[in-house]
């Protein structure tokens, strides 16, 4: 049962919204081998000026352990 959290800045259309939920759906359904029904995902829009406490400290810093793709930036290092 895969749940996917997509965290970004504003500024998608709904439009591009929906074609990246359909590609990430198609490629999980496919490499995890699960059903469509068992998938879901959500997006939550974070603004540029709240990225590095909202999401680079609590979800990329402090579990980076659990990171399979890491970013090749650091908002903390000048």
């Amino acid at each position: 049962m895969p749940h996917v959290i997509i965290k970004m800045h504003p500024g998608r259309t709904d439009e591009q919204k929906k074609k990246l939920v359909a590609a990430i759906v198609k490629d999980i359904t496919t490499i995890a081998v699960c059903e469509e029904k068992s998938l879901s995902i959500a997006i939550e829009e974070i603004s540029p000026d709240e990225w590095a406490e909202k999401v680079y400290k609590p979800d990329i810093l402090q579990k980076e352990k659990t990171l399979v793709k890491k970013p090749g930036y650091n908002p903390f290092k000048s």
